[in-house]
């Protein structure tokens, strides 16, 4: 239903597109690019933030440029014959300020602008069918968009923050990767890949870091394995890992908003519980790790008589008014607005392929056909690298694949034993005994990163094992580990 029209001043003005996308992130971006290319179609993009979105500015991108020239230290001091270097704060934090382009967007609308799109600044919200109403942030005049054929909603994640911690303005992944004062203690609440990679980050600029995790373990999504080897590296970085702790209530005096990555006020207490009962964690600041979700509560979904739930597919609480029902057929979700794998990689994936579904509806040119196995990559980079592929052997046998693993040191090649003295790691993969196929692989290890992708093409193409035995790695080279993981199948598996 549409909002009244006494609610809207007559000065709106109006735009009307092909393809409205509320979200200018990489899948956002994406999207529009994907559906009207090549052709006559227009889109527009909504942004209320900055163009290139949390990825660009406050995640995958400083952190990797946080996380490098630590873990380029880490590998020399490994390496005989060499000085091993050491951190330069300023510099470090200087670098992460160039690959954010010092949080200016000015490129991105150049080059969203260079490739067809029309920007338009502000938050938007769903007015109606296929009607978007764009709020600016200066109290100027909405702007009412409508789409001839397609709203596609980009509009990612959100930090959450548990109960406990919301009273102490705690630092959130955005603050951490845009830190600009180093606390001397930081408590990190978590175990996840926020977690651990600012765990590494933050250690290498000093702090004493401590983390708090609920659960048994960290990265539970990975195989076990990984979770190790980070405990591992993180110990030796000098961090405390409290496994099995939750937070039960904190205080903090002078709390105040300080600005992006730093300090939030006066010293923070914690009182948390484990095995051995309750007690009090002293920091200087506090990061909540702890988990995003979609941000759909504010974009006019009501006027579709649509819930947040309704988009993701999550099942509905009981005290929720979700209706249930199917998305309209010109309404597109994507990225982590669409409840799938919030990473940066998949929702661009997605929306290549939406993208394409859209423009192939308006053109009539044929629809691209997807394969039917499209696995989910994802790598962590921590020191060693954590990088996984298609399912773990547990998730494996839970959707009813009869597997085998084969598992290896990642030091059980020559070409990988070669990176450090003392390498640390594990590769596995998971092959279903059935197709003879790969369904999943984990690679622990120094610039495991690199080593992933060749499992992914072998899941995607579904590659009989027999068959991988014949791609031959170079000599010596991490890809090596590929040789000894077919070599450790049965050999039932590895003949044709």
């Amino acid at each position: 239903m549409a909002p009244d029209a006494q609610s809207v001043p007559t000065s709106t003005p109006d735009i009307t597109a092909d393809v409205v996308v509320l979200g200018a992130g990489p899948v956002g971006e994406n999207a529009a690019q994907y559906a009207i290319e090549g052709t006559e179609l227009t889109a527009v993009l909504v942004e209320g933030e900055l163009l290139g979105g949390e990825c660009s500015y406050y995640a995958c991108i400083p952190s990797k440029a946080l996380l490098r020239p630590p873990s380029v230290a880490g590998a020399a001091a490994h390496l005989p014959g060499i000085t091993t270097p050491t951190v330069q704060r300023e510099e470090l934090l200087a670098r992460r300020d160039t690959w954010v382009s010092h949080y200016d967007d000015s490129g991105q609308v150049q080059w969203a602008e260079g490739a067809g799109m029309q920007v338009v600044r502000g938050h938007g919200r769903i007015a109606g069918e296929r009607e978007v109403l764009v709020e600016p942030g200066d109290g100027s005049a909405p702007t009412r968009v409508r789409a001839r054929r397609a709203v596609v909603l980009a509009t990612g994640s959100r930090a959450v923050i548990p109960e406990p911690l919301q009273a102490l303005a705690p630092w959130t992944s955005r603050d951490a990767t845009g830190v600009q004062e180093v606390p001397e203690q930081l408590v990190i609440v978590g175990g996840g890949v926020v977690a651990v990679e600012a765990a590494t980050w933050m250690a290498a600029l000093g702090s004493q870091v401590t983390m708090l995790v609920r659960g048994t373990g960290l990265l539970t999504g990975f195989e076990p394995f990984a979770g190790k080897h980070v405990l591992d590296a993180l110990e030796a970085l000098g961090v405390t890992v409290e496994l099995g702790t939750s937070v039960v209530s904190g205080e903090r005096a002078a709390v105040r908003e300080t600005g992006l990555g730093r300090i939030h006020g006066g010293p923070v207490r914690l009182q948390v519980e484990d095995a051995r009962g309750r007690r009090d964690v002293t920091a200087d600041e506090i990061l909540a790790a702890t988990g995003r979700r979609p941000a759909l509560g504010d974009i006019g979904l009501e006027h579709l008589g649509l819930s947040p739930e309704d988009i993701t597919g999550a099942p509905r609480p009981t005290s929720d008014d979700a209706t249930g029902a199917p998305l309209p057929a010109w309404l597109h979700a994507v990225g982590d607005a669409g409840g799938e794998a919030p990473l940066t990689h998949w929702g661009k994936y997605r929306s290549r392929v939406i993208g394409q579904a859209i423009r192939a509806g308006a053109t009539g040119e044929a629809p691209e056909p997807v394969p039917e196995t499209v696995p989910v990559p994802q790598v962590v980079f921590t020191d060693p690298q954590v990088t996984s592929v298609g399912l773990t052997e547990t998730a494996a046998r839970r959707a009813g694949h009869a597997v085998v693993t084969a598992q290896v040191p990642y030091s059980g090649a020559a070409g990988s034993a070669l990176l450090r003295d003392d390498v640390a790691g594990t590769a596995q993969i998971v092959v279903d005994t059935d197709t003879r196929t790969l369904v999943g692989a984990t690679f622990v290890g120094p610039d495991a990163s690199e080593v992933i992708h060749s499992a992914t093409i072998a899941i995607t193409g579904q590659v009989p094992v027999h068959v991988l035995r014949h791609a031959v790695p170079s000599f010596p080279t991490v890809s090596e580990l590929w040789l000894r993981l077919l070599e450790e199948l049965p050999r039932e598996l590895r003949v044709a």
